[in-house]
This record gives structure tokens, sequence and C-alpha cells, in this order.
């Protein structure tokens, strides 16, 4: 059995005591729903010595309707994000990512922001103590060599949050609070391709809000992914997509987000090429080339990168068909 190791807990009360104790506190972590941290310390990956327990901060816990769209805060737990009635109306992927992570009892305390800045994952890098020892660590915790590309200097650890690529179909932008106060940036913005440091975030930042433009809502979107059990894991390969269709019933908008099969959510490029036009099986199969091309997994779960390739263009391909069709019906 692995112990925790001791640390220090604080419970600020706003955003400012927070950012002051990030600051003051040596090997201080941000802490939130807890459900991927925690684990990670148990297992020796993380070793704070301060944990910064937000969930007492009052100005990240709100789901709130505003003239531009809507605002989440990044204390809002996935379950509210669920359940809210808005979002499954107004931004449908965002509530069937929140839906498809983890598990229910997970969705209680996993939070908007920790999904949004989940670490990377590796089949050498989220394992036990004496696993990742016996195996002489990875470069992405204490080692000098990345076990999935010995030959190269980046890790390739993979990004597996489910509601990134939801939010970026959307068109999303986040709230980060730092030193020069709060912030806002494209969320497809904070992401970086590289599983060491993924996060362009400066020392001390936090993500405090999500905000989805009323320009987005009330548009066809749906999000699905392939996992090895129905239920509690990690995407292997997910994919994000919303539409919308003119009075001529082609293509006036699309877009297409994937997750764990790169180091970051990416948006699929090319797809102008759609604009325009009726989806049929040519469409379909350029939708499916696109982002089989675009997506690059590497070895980083039990399953293949080939197999994961595959897998999210075909679910791609899938929820375009589903969601063409079903504007089409009315």
């Amino acid at each position: 059995m692995e112990l925790l190791p001791n640390f220090k807990l604080h419970r600020p009360k706003d955003l400012s005591s927070a950012l002051k104790l990030k600051s003051n506190e040596p090997h201080s972590r941000y802490l939130a729903g807890g459900t991927d941290l925690v684990v990670n310390i148990r297992r020796g990956i993380e070793q704070p010595k301060n944990l910064i327990d937000l969930t007492s901060i009052e100005e990240v816990q709100e789901i709130e309707e505003t003239k531009s769209g809507l605002a989440i805060g990044s204390g809002v737990t996935l379950n509210r994000v669920r359940d809210s009635a808005v979002v499954q109306e107004s931004y449908p992927a965002v509530a069937d990512a929140a839906k498809a992570i983890a598990g229910p009892t997970h969705q209680q305390y996993g939070t908007v922001g920790g999904n949004i800045c989940l670490d990377t994952r590796c089949l050498f890098y989220n394992q036990s103590e004496w696993w990742r020892k016996s195996n002489d660590y990875c470069l992405k915790e204490r080692g000098e060599i990345c076990h999935v590309a010995p030959g190269g200097k980046r890790c390739f650890a993979a990004f597996s949050g489910d509601l990134s690529p939801a939010l970026l179909v959307h068109g999303a932008k986040v709230e980060i609070f730092g030193k020069n106060g709060a912030q806002e940036m494209d969320l497809k913005n904070i992401y970086k391709n590289d599983g060491l440091d993924h996060l362009n975030l400066q020392e001390g930042e936090f993500v405090t809000r999500v905000f989805l433009p009323k320009s987005t809502a009330n548009q066809k979107s749906r999000y699905k992914k392939s996992r090895i059990r129905g239920s509690i894991d990690f995407p292997l390969a997910g994919t994000a997509v919303r539409i919308s269709l003119d009075k001529k019933k082609t293509i006036s908008e699309i877009s297409i987000a994937l997750t764990a099969v790169n180091p970051y959510p990416q948006i699929v490029s090319g797809l102008e090429k759609l604009i325009g036009k009726k989806i049929g099986k040519v469409e379909l199969n350029m939708v499916q080339e696109m982002v089989q091309k675009q997506a690059k997994p590497m070895r980083t779960t039990t399953v293949s990168p080939w197999y994961r390739r595959r897998v999210v263009g075909s679910i791609s391909k899938k929820l375009v068909n589903e969601l063409y069709s079903e504007l089409l019906q009315g």
C-alpha cells in the first residue's frame, strides 16, 4: 500500500490569498477536486509540501448566464456541468463531455478547472513508484529518456481531458488569475505541444473561469470517446464536433476537436473545405482522412497508436454524420 506523504493543507478564501500562498510556500500545488492530483501524490509522482485548496473560493463556484454567453467557474464540479439545463441545451457537447468523465462519484468532486488543466498521461508515467524506479523512471519524472520515443528529447505523454475538446469546438475562452490580475485568453492558447510542460501558464497562475460565447450557443454539438471500459477510464481517443447549416442545408460552420491523441487537445484544421457543401460519403471520408492525418498518438497507453488513430477518425466521421442527419430532419 502506498501512503500519502506529509504535507500542509491551506484553504484560502479568495483569489488573491491563493496566489499569495503559492508565491510564499515552496513546493506547493493548487488543489481542486483532487481526483487526479491526489492519486499522483500517493504514487510518488507528485511530492508537494503544501497543497492550496481552492474549493472555498466563492468566485470560482458559479455557472452564470451573461450578455455574451455563459461563464462557468473553474471550481464548478463536473456533475453540476453535466446536470445544468443551460449547458445541456446551449452547449450539448460540454454536457456530454462532463458526463463521460470517469464515473458519477468522481464527477461529484472533479472540477472544470482540474479537467482543463489535467496532467498529461503515459503508460510509463502513471504507475507506482516501484514500477517507475524499476524502469529507470522517464523524461517526465526523474528520468533522462522518453520510453515512448527513446531517440527523442521530448515527452509525448498525452493530454486526456474530456472537457477541453468540447469547449474548444464552442470557441471557449478562459480567465487566468495571476500577479497581473485577471486576464482572458483563448482556451486553445493555454496548451503547448509538450507532454512535460503542457500548460502555457506562468508561475502561480490558475484558471478561474471559462467563457462560452453566445455565437455558438444552441448549435448541434456532441462529444464521444473510446475507452477500455464503459466508465472510469480516461479516453484512448475522443472527439467533439459542432455543426450548423445555412438555409440551403449546406454546412455554414463546422468545428472538430480531439483529445488523447496528442500532448494537447487539438482543433482539426482544413475543415473550411466543407463550408457550403452538403455532407455525403465523399465529405465524410474527407473528415475521417483529415482527422487521422492530424492525430499523432504515440505508445502512451496499452492500445497501439494505429488503433487510436483509426478510432478517432471513425468517431469523428460518425458524429459529423449523426449531427448533419439530425439537422436535416429539423
